[in-house]
């Protein structure tokens, strides 16, 4: 089975990738598992290959026709659409947003159209297609209002992918990503890199800027249960699917007090005096407009899960990471 991830040499390209090969296969559309015999890591920077054979690292543009005609072909039977342009960069840059969220991910469907051959692709979405007025908690059936263009870019992308399906020229799948955290590394554009921030840099002894409101509500993943749920997401039979294509993932619901709660919980009063608070108003509006709780019956009903706990989420982190509590 060959298989692509876009966005390969990215936080989750890279985990996903290692996890993948650590496998080994993948199920087919008749759930019985083939061996991976190549897997292609596409990004604008090129991407750890981990030393595997099986690895092919490609460097280029996924919004370029003659990139993506290059790493797809009729043997493509699996994509992991991850290419994004980050909510706080498309904000910033619209054309950019536009390009990379919007017009390269019409330019995918449309290769794999052309190419006939029907694979299945799942594409990453997020809680910002979601916005304005919204019920206390999300169904699956709320109106998609998004506050934001990478919102407006992904609900676009949605939309496109259901119909793709509909029309059979690809097996699609969207998974709405709830935040991930705890991310290791550094903070990028993302307006929830914070998410993150307030609880890697404490642990690592550093000070972090939370520019939000003790009670603004986020719903969060953790990267270890995010590769989880997107290999059981391209395994789903797309029967079990129907002809909505869209599911939200299950997450937790929890406060910004609640999560320094979790992190004095885990690693005491010293780290969760790192934490500085400077409200910035850009960030607390876009992250405010995002939905803090969902009814997530559906995928729970189709095999997927989130965590218990935030406290979980940063011992999960914390054991990955190898990170001493200081």
């Amino acid at each position: 089975m060959k298989v692509l991830i876009t966005g390969g040499a990215g936080f989750l390209g890279q985990r996903l990738a290692r996890e993948l090969l650590a496998r080994g296969s993948l199920k087919d559309t008749q759930g019985t598992p083939q061996a991976i015999t190549e897997l292609v890591l596409l990004d604008v920077v090129k991407a750890n290959d981990f030393g595997d054979s099986r690895v092919r690292a490609e460097v280029g543009d996924i919004a370029e026709r003659g990139v993506l005609e290059r790493v797809i072909d009729d043997r493509t039977s699996a994509i992991f659409h991850l290419a994004a342009i980050v909510s706080g960069q498309a904000e910033a840059d619209f054309d950019l947003g536009m390009r990379i969220n919007l017009d390269a991910s019409r330019l995918l469907l449309e290769t794999c159209r052309q190419r006939g051959h029907r694979p299945r692709v799942l594409f990453t979405s997020s809680v910002a297609v979601y916005g304005g007025a919204l019920p206390d908690v999300v169904q699956d059936d709320t109106a998609l209002n998004p506050q934001s263009s990478y919102g407006a870019q992904k609900a676009i992308a949605e939309l496109l992918l259901n119909d793709y399906a509909r029309r059979g020229f690809v097996d699609g799948r969207v998974l709405r990503l709830p935040t991930i955290s705890v991310r290791p590394g550094k903070p990028n554009a993302a307006a929830s890199s914070f998410a993150s921030g307030i609880i890697r840099e404490p642990l690592n002894g550093e000070a972090a800027v939370c520019p939000v409101a003790g009670s603004t509500r986020l719903w969060l993943l953790s990267p270890r249960k995010a590769i989880e749920s997107l290999i059981a997401g391209l395994e789903l039979d797309s029967a079990a699917l129907g002809n909505q294509r869209v599911l939200n993932l299950p997450g937790i619901s929890v406060s910004v007090d609640e999560m320094v709660a979790a992190l004095r919980e885990v690693a005491g009063e010293a780290a969760v005096g790192r934490i500085v608070w400077e409200p910035d108003a850009r960030v607390e509006k876009i992250v405010g407009s995002w939905p803090g709780r969902w009814d997530t019956s559906r995928a729970e009903a189709l095999g997927l899960s989130g965590e218990r706990s935030f406290a979980d989420v940063i011992r999960s982190y914390v054991a990955d990471e190898q990170i001493q509590i200081r």
